[in-house]
Order: structure tokens, then sequence, then C-alpha cells
């Protein structure tokens, strides 16, 4: 039998979550002494992870395995769209396997049975914290796994099904272990990060010899006495989120909340299933940047959803000037296989949706550029993410990697990836900062 290990190729699509799943997957692999292969040919098969969330993921995916079959021919589909098995196999018959998200063993299985591993592999070492598709100064940190929430435009819990938390320590060892390997900044992230410990009744457990609860505030504050950088993602407002900003005001944590708020009529939240209380989460903000002054605010938007008015959309614009949030991402609603919100009347046209999307990403253009505007002259803290003969990339504290901007300095031959440096920043647009080294 043959000793030469199998290759793997592997692509990784869509969110944070997913990215973790791969991760996962990859862990294993190398531990069973697997190849990860860079490419398809020459691949004795191929991994794809999907995403299934929106319209153009969907599309995305597709095309991936499409690529994949025809260059390699031998593929499993994991992941989000994984859950739509029948779509799959109507366009791709011969695809070898089918499994949803979050579903390493499943994966495993359809790779023992068609690429077995070699009959006495050399099982290469893996860092204790797994294998990590991140540079290696950051890693995502999911907590949970599933959503309980309803909103009528997502189908992300017949996806990945309910809330499901980790155990504590669970989290706190691949943390400590982590950054044991030289992580400098952990992401948080789940589908709803605020809801940690909600199902499991925030169980009760035992951490450096002290009592704590599964409850995100236990838990950021443990995290934060690792002593680098702790960003919290996708963040459901509920009132113990209040508890967090001091956390932040201290330096515990990063002053960085990502709110995914998707709208700010109440009409239109109401349609959502979302909490309708606009003026109350203005009120809010107000409580945590007295708190927390530094406090950089990040939300995501969805506009032209089904029964969007003129009034409607005008008011959500008057948010964003009410609520001057720092980092926002924005998309023009579009039907989603199993979402409720695609049987609501009153769709809106398309060409309206994107006549609202630009009018939308103007106003928070104005609004990103005056913030920045205003860092001219600080001198900050910032983390190396990439070098070159010319310049560095750098990230601020209120900068998530791959969805927020960056700082990008001169490069003075002395720093690399994973440092932490002050930089003076002397010019700023919309997205980006620039500065000197100090």
């Amino acid at each position: 039998m043959s000793l030469v290990p199998p290759k793997i190729g592997f692509v990784s699509l869509g969110c944070p979550k997913a990215l973790v799943d791969s991760e996962r997957i990859i862990t294993q692999l190398r531990a069973e002494g697997y190849e990860i292969w860079p490419q398809y040919e020459g691949a004795d098969l191929v991994v794809i992870n999907t995403c299934g969330f929106i319209e153009d993921a969907v599309a995305e995916s597709m095309e991936t395995i499409n690529e994949a079959m025809n260059e390699n021919g031998r593929v499993i589909v994991t992941g989000c769209l994984g859950v739509n098995e029948t779509l799959i196999r109507e366009k791709y018959p011969e695809i070898l396997a089918v499994t949803g998200p979050h579903a390493t063993a499943e994966v495993m299985e359809a790779i023992h049975k068609h690429a077995p591993p070699a009959s006495d592999p050399h099982i290469q070492l893996v860092p204790a914290a797994g294998i990590k598709l991140t540079p290696s100064h950051y890693a995502y940190l999911k907590i949970s796994e599933g959503c309980n929430h309803k909103c009528r435009f997502c189908i992300i819990p017949s996806l990945r099904g309910p809330l499901e938390s980790r155990p504590f320590t669970d989290i706190m060892q691949e943390a400590s272990a982590l950054v044991e390997g030289g992580v400098q900044e952990l992401l948080v992230i789940a589908q709803d990060t605020s809801a940690y410990g909600l199902d499991i009744k925030y169980q009760p457990a035992i951490w450096n010899g002290q009592a704590v609860k599964s409850h995100i505030t236990d838990l950021a504050r443990a995290l934060g006495e690792l002593d680098i950088w702790i960003r919290l993602h996708y963040v459901y407002p509920y009132p113990h989120v209040d508890e967090l900003i001091p956390m932040m005001a201290e330096g515990l944590i990063l002053p960085y909340l990502d709110i995914p708020m998707q709208h700010a009529s109440p009409t239109i939240l109401k349609a959502m299933k979302r909490p309708a209380n606009e003026s109350k989460m203005l009120d809010r903000i107000k409580q945590w940047r007295n708190i927390c002054p530094d406090l950089t605010l990040r939300s995501t938007f969805i506009v032209g959803f089904p029964g969007e008015t003129e009034d409607d959309f005008e008011y959500l614009l008057e948010f964003l000037h009410k609520a001057q949030l720092d980092r926002v991402g924005c998309f023009a609603y579009s039907d989603i296989e199993g979402a409720t919100a695609n049987q609501l009347a009153n769709p809106v046209p398309e060409e309206i949706k994107q006549a609202r999307l630009e009018r939308f990403m103007a106003v928070q253009g104005d609004i990103s550029a005056g913030k920045l505007q205003s860092k001219i002259g600080q001198t900050m803290d910032v983390l190396v993410d990439e070098v070159d003969n010319e310049v560095v990339l750098a990230r601020s504290r209120g900068d998530a990697p791959e969805v927020d901007g960056q700082v990008i300095i001169k490069a003075n031959g002395e720093v690399e990836p994973g440092d932490f440096c002050q930089v003076k920043i002397t010019h700023a647009d919309e997205h980006d900062l620039w500065g000197n080294f100090t």
C-alpha cells in the first residue's frame, strides 16, 4: 500500500464563521497526514466550503464548484450552500459528497472514503490551536454556532441551527493556545456573539481558579486578561452589552463594537422582525461614547427591503447623520431561497434599490471621511499586517481585518507583520489613514 499522503485541494468561501469551519477541517487533515494542495490540478480531491447566505454568494459558490469540477472532477461540497443538496446535485450529480456547515466529522468521513489516508502516514506536528487560514498574528475565535432569531431576511437558523454555545473552558483553552502560538489579536465571532451562554443557561465554570459563568461579559473579561487585542463582532444589542463598554474604556478589550443594525425605520425593522427602537439605540450610542470616547462603532444595513418607502429610506439616512457611525457596510436586499421575506408584499424595484444603495454610501462616505479627518495629528497604536519594500499596511484599534480600513505607512525596514508600533497620522480619506512611524 502507498505511503504517499493524499493531496487535498481546499477552497474556503464566505464569512469568518465559515473560515473557522475550514480551519477545523484542515487541522484534522494535517493531523491525519494529508497534504493540503494549493491548486486543483494534482489534487486527489477538492473540498469547497461554500456560502449560501445571499444571491451573490450562492452564485460565487456554484461558480467555484463548476471550476473545481472542470479542472479536477473529484469534489466534496460543504458549508451553508450544502444544505441545499438538491440544487448542487441537479447540476453536478457526480459530486462525491455534500454536507452542511459545521460538519468536520462528515467531511472527514467523505474524504476517508474517496481519498483514504496513507497506510502508515507520517503524522505532522499540528499547533495546539490547530491550522489557521489567517496570518499568524491574528485569528478568529468562534464562541458559538447557530442563532435563535427569526429575522425574515435571514436563513442562518435553517442553515446552522439554533444557538449552540461552546463550553467556557474550551474557548479559553483555544484562546490561550493561540496566544502562546504568537497571535496578537483575537476576533470573537458567532452568529450572535452577545447571546453566548443563553442556551446553556449561563453554565458556571472555573477558569484560572476563579468562578465564572458562560456569559459574554465574563468571557470578554477573561479574554482581556490574555493581554492582546480582543475585538468583538456580530454583537446583538441586548441590554447587557452596556456592561462591555467600561471594559473597553479600561483597555481590557478593544473599544470596538460591530452591531448589525440592518435598518432604522420602525416600520421596516418590524417587517424584518428586528428590534424597532431607533431612538433608544441613539441614546445608548451617546451613553457608550460618554463612557468610552474612543469607541469605534461598526454596523451593516439593508436597503430596498420589501415595503421600504422613500420615507423609510429618508428615516434611515437621518439615523446615519445622528448616529455618526464609524464603519458601515450596506447591501441592497435580494431574495434568498427559504427566507420568509420573499413572500412580503410591495417589493422594491431593482433600480430603486441600487439608487438607494448609492445614496446611502454617499452619505456614510461623507461621515466616515469627516471622522477620519479628525484623526490627523493623532499618535496611535497600530498592528502591522503586511510589509513590502515601500509601504507597511497596518490597522488601528478601530479597524478589523478585511472589512475596515488600513493605516498606510512608509516602510522603514524595521517592522514585521505582528508588530505593534506607534504612528502619527498625517493624511486621511473616507476609508484609510496614512502616517509616519514615531
